[in-house]
């Protein structure tokens, strides 16, 4: 693995981190919204969606110096964050098959992972 595929497979880590959080405060900004037009006009959504972009731009950069298979498969630990962003800050249960679909996300990395070498 070189070391420009390691930092690609980081900021990809990375960016799923900000993403999820990004959907957090999207969630927060959400909770807010009355009906009203200008409810849409809220911090916690403006939060969420630049946490989005950022999250975007970090991946594009990542892009850069990797393979597509492997980088684009990464995007969905973002999953496993929300999961446990969700169960903090809004108390949601973690059923066994949230559980047992984030295992499979797991396993499905690690095996594109594999492919690539």
């Amino acid at each position: 693995m070189t070391p420009l595929l390691l930092r690609s497979m980081l900021m990809v880590f990375v960016a799923g981190i900000v993403g999820s959080f990004g959907a957090v405060f999207l969630k927060m900004g959400a909770m807010r919204l009355n009906g009203n037009l200008l409810s849409f006009v809220n911090s916690r959504l403006a939060l969420g969606v630049a946490l989005y972009l950022s999250s975007t731009v970090i991946y594009l950069s990542a892009l850069k110096g990797g393979e597509l298979s492997v980088l684009y498969p990464m995007v969905s630990l973002g999953y496993i964050w929300t999961l446990l962003w969700s169960k903090l800050f809004f108390n949601e249960p973690i059923t066994r098959y949230k559980f047992a679909g984030l295992g499979l996300i797991l396993v499905g990395v690690v095996l594109v992972g594999l492919g690539s070498r």
